[in-house]
């Protein structure tokens, strides 16, 4: 029988998991990568279950969490070996404009890792401005400042796809 600590730990996930894992896909832009991001990310939760609990900001603990084992994967040198001579085939997605997907992608990818964590996290993830400065470890300047910068940075990105279509 599952403990009161696993039940609350189990529920919370279940209902964070879509969130995490949407955010892990656009930090890395991978949907595999994302995954096992995610999966590290939900099993430090757990080793860590309790302390987690007492967190001001339970969520900004979690995306902290996954912000870091995002910068983890960042930083092997394995992550950017290709395991075979091509990219398998993905399903086609469902997205009506696929063009616009893509330019997103793209530019979110163009930002810096600090700017774009702040951009997914704030706006991808739902998080205040005060729980992305948690989750990130960084002052709430810090992080007006990083927005600022990868939203114009987006704007002008996205500014030139528009003007290309």
């Amino acid at each position: 029988m599952r403990s009161d600590h696993e039940k609350e730990y189990a529920d919370y996930v279940a209902g964070r998991l879509s969130r995490l894992h949407r955010a892990a896909y656009l930090l890395c832009a991978d949907p595999h990568q994302a995954d096992d991001i995610v999966q590290a990310t939900v099993t430090s939760l757990y080793l860590n279950w309790r302390r987690a609990v007492r967190a001001d900001d339970l969520d900004a603990y979690v995306h902290r969490i996954l912000v870091r084992r995002y910068l983890d994967e960042r930083r092997r040198r394995w992550s950017r070996v290709l395991l075979g001579d091509r990219i398998p085939d993905r399903p086609a997605p469902a997205a009506a404009d696929v063009e616009e997907r893509d330019a997103l992608m793209t530019a979110l990818r163009s930002l810096p890792r600090g700017q774009r964590a702040v951009v997914v996290l704030r706006f991808f993830s739902d998080l205040s401005v005060e729980a992305t400065a948690e989750a990130l470890g960084c002052s709430v300047g810090n992080v007006k400042s990083q927005c600022a910068r990868g939203l114009a940075a987006l704007r002008t990105a996205l500014g030139t796809f528009q003007e290309a279509r």
